[in-house]
């Protein structure tokens, strides 16, 4: 399976949320799949190094506006560069390429992720896909919004949300998933 991989640029090597995202790309090419991220620093370059270096496939999706922004380059673990101009165009190419998404900590683009991903299953513009949020954060932050504006997310919405507190418990929702709907890996 394709599977996408949100999250943080501001993680370092030896920081924890790198090396979580380090251990989900080795995990994810340990189990066959291609990792697909935005191919830049922090936990994009962790889950590339971690695919990579177990031989995997990883397709880093960049593009003109954020390199004009951060003054960044793709990092050196893609097998495939994936180009665009737009911070749009790149987004759209990661969410509309994936048969499964992955968020890992991170900050407001990467609620801005999860959140289009989880709003287009839930208007049926894309089809029901793993959308695991990994970490502790994720789950907290989440039942808040639910706690303070619940009324507007009916409960099968909600359902849409897979909360894992680590890096390991994403293969088996996987599998699950490839089992009951006969998704190959690609």
């Amino acid at each position: 399976m394709k599977v996408t991989v949100f999250g943080s640029a501001a993680p370092k090597p030896g920081d924890p949320v790198y090396e979580l995202a380090y251990n989900l790309g080795a995990l994810l090419a340990q189990a066959g799949h291609i990792v697909i991220n935005g191919g830049y620093i922090g936990t994009m370059e962790a889950v590339s190094k971690g695919a990579f270096e177990e031989g995997g496939k990883v397709i880093g999706a960049t593009c003109e506006e954020i390199e004009k922004w951060r003054n960044v380059a793709p990092n050196d673990y893609l097998t495939e560069e994936v180009r665009f101009t737009t911070l749009k165009q790149r987004l759209g190419y990661l969410m509309d390429n994936c048969d499964a998404a992955v968020a890992l900590p991170g900050g407001l683009g990467t609620l801005a992720e999860i959140t289009l991903v989880w709003n287009e299953m839930a208007i049926e513009v894309k089809p029901k896909l793993p959308l695991i949020l990994v970490g502790i954060g994720w789950k907290e932050t989440f039942e808040s919004f639910f706690i303070n504006m619940g009324m507007f997310v009916i409960e099968e919405d909600r359902a849409l949300l897979q909360f894992v507190p680590t890096a390991e418990e994403v293969i088996p929702i996987l599998e699950r998933y490839q089992q009951a709907n006969g998704t190959a890996l690609a």
